[in-house]
């Protein structure tokens, strides 16, 4: 059986995890990427809900997946509900080139595991404040791609973005970093190239 990639994005409730998920869908859809999508909650599917509410993608092909523990467990210490998930899109979408898992929000402590994705992204925000990069969670430090969402809110809530920007430099020396506005759009084409870049994503446009 074709198996598709799985990109993960993790990140702390609030930071733009959903919100990233909805900005690339489209872009992706666009690039001829077959993708489908699996959110993680403790007890509910509100975000998976959203997803398929949001119009961008066949609501069938969006999956729940209710943790029922601490969020970091189905994607990292068990995450054999996600796996499942997956296997069951992958049989009801044979030809299907992308899984995006989004994980419940959680710690900066938050990792994706190896056996469940190929490529793994980590939202934070400015208005959590401008010290979380300092802070050197493990999910900050070893995600793929670190996004910073909200920077528009940033002279709202007193964050220095040229501090995070140096502290995120010396936290992820040779990992990307990518600054965003996910609301109105900005970075988001730098992010949509570094997760094609990285996750070796193949687009399938006609000529």
């Amino acid at each position: 059986m074709h198996e598709p990639t799985r990109i993960g994005i993790g990140g702390p409730v609030g930071s733009g995890k959903t919100r990233l998920v909805e900005r690339l869908l489209p872009m992706l859809t666009a690039a001829g990427i077959d993708t489908a999508v699996i959110t993680n909650d403790l007890v509910t599917d509100e975000d998976a809900q959203r997803v398929r509410r949001s119009g961008l993608i066949d609501p069938a092909r969006v999956a729940g997946v209710e943790t029922g523990a601490c969020p970091h467990t189905a994607i990292r210490e068990d995450p054999s509900a996600n796996l499942s998930a997956v296997m069951t899109l992958q049989k009801t979408y044979p030809e299907l080139s992308l899984v995006l898992i989004e994980s419940g929000g959680d710690n900066l402590a938050a990792t994706f595991t190896s056996d469940l994705v190929d490529y793994w992204i980590f939202v934070i925000d400015t208005a959590a404040g401008d010290d979380i990069p300092r802070k050197k969670g493990i999910g900050l430090l070893q995600a793929d791609l670190l996004v910073v969402n909200k920077i528009d809110l940033a002279p709202m809530v007193g964050a220095d973005l040229d501090r995070m920007r140096s502290d995120c430099a010396v936290a992820r020396p040779d990992r990307p970093t990518i600054f965003t506005d996910l609301r109105n759009g900005s970075g988001l084409d730098e992010v949509f190239d570094a997760v094609v870049r990285g996750a070796m994503l193949t687009p399938n446009v006609p000529a």
